[in-house]
C-alpha cells in the first residue's frame, strides 16, 4: 500500500508542540508527596527527533526579539551558576533555559551538574533526554527517559516523549505500545493521544489522526497540544471529505 503523508504544515506544527512538551517545569523541586511538575511549552525551540517531523526546525526564524526580562533572567542565572555551581535549583533553571534557547551542548552541559548533585531527580532526567534527542543523540536520550521512568514510573511527559523518540528511530511498535499502556492507566494523558495522532498523520490515516485530536482539546483545552491539534484538525477535515 501507498503511504499517504500528511500536510507538511501539520506535521511542522505538531513536532514543533511535541518538543516544546517534553520539557518539565523549570521550578525548584516541589514538596514531597505533591503533584508533578507541569510541562510547559519552550519559548524558542528546536524541533529534533519527533514522531512526524524528525528534524524539522521550529518558528524561530521570527524577527520578533526577546523580551529583555528573559535575557535578564538567563544572565542573572548564569552568573549565580558562576558563582556558586553546587545550588541545585539555579542549575536546573539554567539548563532549561539553555534548551529553551537550542544553546543544547550548553544545557547538556549544565544539566548533568544537576543531575550529579540530584541523581534520583526525574525531572532533570527527562531534560538531559530531550537535550540529547536535540543533540541527535536518541540512544542517550532514550536510556534518561527509561531513568526517568524507572523513578517515576506514571510521568506522562517521560513517556511520550520516550515513545516519540521510538518513533522518530522508526521503532513503531514499541512506540505504540507505550502510548497505548499509558492511554489504558490513565485515560486524561492528553501527550499520549497528541503524539498518537501525529503518527497517524504520519501514516496518511487522518480520521484516526482527529479522533486522537479531538481527544486533545477535550482534555485540556488551554495547553500547546490542543491548540496545534485545533490547527491540524481543520486542516486534515480538508483531506477526509
Amino acid at each position: 500500500m501507498t503511504r499517504v503523508l500528511a500536510p507538511a504544515r501539520i506535521l511542522l506544527a505538531a513536532s514543533v508542540i511535541l518538543f516544546a512538551s517534553a520539557r518539565h517545569s523549570a521550578a525548584a523541586d516541589p514538596p514531597a508527596g505533591s503533584a508533578p511538575a507541569a510541562t510547559k511549552p519552550a519559548t524558542t525551540t528546536t524541533t529534533t527527533t519527533t514522531p512526524a517531523a524528525k528534524s524539522a526546525k521550529s518558528g524561530s526564524t521570527s524577527a520578533e526579539k526577546p523580551k529583555p526580562a528573559a535575557v535578564d533572567s538567563l544572565g542573572m542565572l548564569e552568573k549565580a551558576v558562576a558563582k556558586d555551581s553546587t545550588k541545585f535549583d539555579n542549575l536546573y533553571r539554567l539548563g532549561v533555559m539553555y534548551l529553551d534557547r537550542d544553546r543544547v551542548s550548553e544545557s547538556i552541559r549544565v544539566l548533568q551538574k544537576a543531575h550529579q548533585l540530584k541523581p534520583k531527580n526525574h525531572r532533570v532526567l527527562v531534560n538531559l533526554g530531550a537535550a540529547y534527542d536535540a543533540a541527535g543523540q536518541p540512544a542517550q536520550a532514550q536510556t534518561y527517559y527509561k531513568q526517568a521512568l524507572d523513578i517515576a514510573p506514571t510521568d506522562s511527559v517521560a513517556t511520550c516523549r520516550l515513545a516519540s523518540s521510538y518513533y522518530a528511530q522508526a521503532n513503531y511498535k514499541d512506540a505504540m505500545e507505550l502510548l497505548r499502556n499509558m492511554i489504558k492507566k490513565n485515560q486524561g494523558a492528553y501527550c499520549a493521544y497528541f503524539t498518537m495522532g501525529v503518527a497517524f498523520a504520519d501514516a496518511g490515516i487522518y480520521r484516526d489522526a482527529i479522533r486522537m485530536w479531538q481527544k486533545v482539546v477535550a482534555l485540556a483545552p488551554e495547553s500547546p497540544e490542543a491548540n496545534s491539534a485545533k490547527e491540524s484538525i481543520e486542516v486534515l477535515q480538508k483531506f477526509v471529505k
